[in-house]
């Protein structure tokens, strides 16, 4: 009998449970889709049978107690209360962390590059515990470094950021706004570099795919489509919770263009005269003093918009479940986690044609042009008026959600990308992961799934002495 591990008659990458680094530069919890899809993707893998460790930079992910979470910090300066005042003279001896400073002191957005720099370091190290690397959009150098060293990489581009640049730029006041939204945005430079060299790309949709070609200059032959997934155990009918029939919903990022929230205020507007008792609430934080403070009051709608932030995902069903309606009217999305976790509640949804929401949505939903508040307001009304295209479209929109999007798919797909993949890389002589590595370690504790890669690298070692 051969021993464990034999490539001819044992276990191997093509039949085995893998070992799978995902890496995120930021992956708040609440906020944006980033912390969102780590956390699925990580679950559903763990599901499925695999080993998933998680490297984030702050803000840290919520994950899967099956799931370890490696934390790569770095000095966090959006969270600081005085960024100018963060560094420390122990700082000096890391590029990463000088950089970082000096980035968001000048302007730029400096957490891609500088993530890639400290996890590079980190899986020089430990890479040979991993059989396939898969990043969610840092897009960074360190990417390049570490498909140098063998380690088959995988990069998940949910859609080029070369959109919202574009749409803050249409938005832009004057010529010195203008120049900081390209300065914040730099980062685009490194990014597309990246893309086109890398071997290995998933995007979320069709939409995107199209766009990561035409923008980044990407091959076709570097993509892969694989739809993102709906936690349709989580995101469920609430029937107990009684609907509020005025209620609107929206996520939205309160100040960024590229979620049209200006047109949905400005079809309320369009509405609050027939409908008074019409109320919209936001899942998004609003910046004080910002541009869509200043048109909530020129809308006269202070009294008619509630914004509520950092929810967990109970919290977010239960607003789901109390809304009459989910509106999404972005602009571009790559995907719309928002509008597929209100189909998966059974809420009726109203969607723009902004990007790949047409793809989600399909026939379950009502889909106005992007960035047409009058249209936004006459489907609004529409659905407001008519209670049983309300419970049609919602049931309509639970079924296409269970048919064509989970999370138990989308693993199944990457996984089989992901040994395709791998089978390559042994092809070329690239030694994968050892059979059972992770099998030998103790049982994770869930309470305590974090580990710092700082206590790896004490102090500032694991940046010094590198060049930029």
């Amino acid at each position: 009998m051969t021993a464990l591990g034999n490539h001819t008659d044992g276990p191997t990458a093509s039949n085995r449970p893998l070992n799978i680094c995902l890496l995120g530069y930021r992956s708040h919890p609440h906020c944006g889709g980033q912390g969102i899809y780590l956390h699925y993707l990580s679950k559903a893998l763990v599901e499925a049978g695999h080993k998933v460790d998680v490297i984030s930079g702050q803000p840290y992910p919520e994950l899967d107690p099956r799931v370890r979470l490696i934390k790569i910090p770095g000095l966090n300066l959006y969270e600081h209360e005085n960024p100018t005042r963060a560094l420390k003279l122990h700082h000096l001896l890391s590029w990463a962390d000088f950089y970082e400073w000096f980035g968001k002191l000048t302007g730029a957005f400096a957490e891609p590059y500088t993530f890639g720099r400290r996890v590079a370091r980190y899986l020089r190290r430990h890479g040979q515990d991993y059989d396939v690397v898969h990043d969610n959009q840092s897009l960074c150098y360190g990417l390049l470094d570490i498909e140098k060293s063998g380690l088959p990489v995988v990069a998940t581009i949910h859609h080029p950021i070369t959109r919202d640049r574009q749409l803050a730029l249409d938005a832009a006041p004057d010529w010195f706004y203008r120049l900081l939204v390209r300065r914040w945005h730099s980062f685009l430079n490194m990014q597309i570099k990246v893309s086109r060299r890398l071997k290995h790309i998933v995007t979320v949709s069709s939409q995107s795919l199209n766009d990561i070609v035409e923008q980044f200059g990407v091959a076709p032959s570097q993509l892969k489509l694989i739809y993102n997934g709906i936690d349709t155990g989580i995101f469920s009918p609430q029937p107990q919770i009684a609907v509020n029939p005025f209620q609107i919903m929206t996520t939205a990022s309160a100040d960024q263009p590229l979620k049209g929230l200006r047109f949905l205020l400005q079809a309320m507007a369009l509405l609050r005269g027939r409908f008074p008792r019409l109320q919209l609430l936001v899942v998004g934080k609003l910046k004080q003093g910002g541009g869509t403070e200043q048109l909530l009051r020129e809308l006269k709608l202070e009294n008619g918009v509630r914004f509520v932030s950092g929810i967990s995902s109970r919290e977010m069903v239960e607003h789901y479940a109390s809304s009459a309606m989910v509106v999404c009217p972005s602009l571009y999305e790559g995907f719309g986690l928002p509008a597929g976790e209100a189909m998966a509640c059974g809420v009726p949804l109203i969607s723009s044609d902004g990007g790949a929401l047409p793809e989600v949505v399909g026939d379950a939903g009502i889909v106005v042009p992007a960035g047409d508040s009058g249209a936004l307001a006459r489907a609004i009304e529409q659905l407001l008026s008519d209670p049983a295209l309300r419970a049609e479209l919602g049931m309509a929109g639970r079924r296409r959600i269970e048919e064509q999007f989970s999370w138990r798919v989308a693993a199944e797909k990457l996984v089989a990308y992901y040994r395709g993949i791998i089978a390559g890389s042994s092809e070329h002589g690239i030694k994968p992961a050892a059979v059972g590595k992770h099998d030998s370690l103790p049982a994770r504790d869930p309470s305590d799934n974090a580990h710092i890669a700082r206590d790896v690298f004490p102090g500032d070692e694991r940046d010094r002495g590198e060049a930029a």
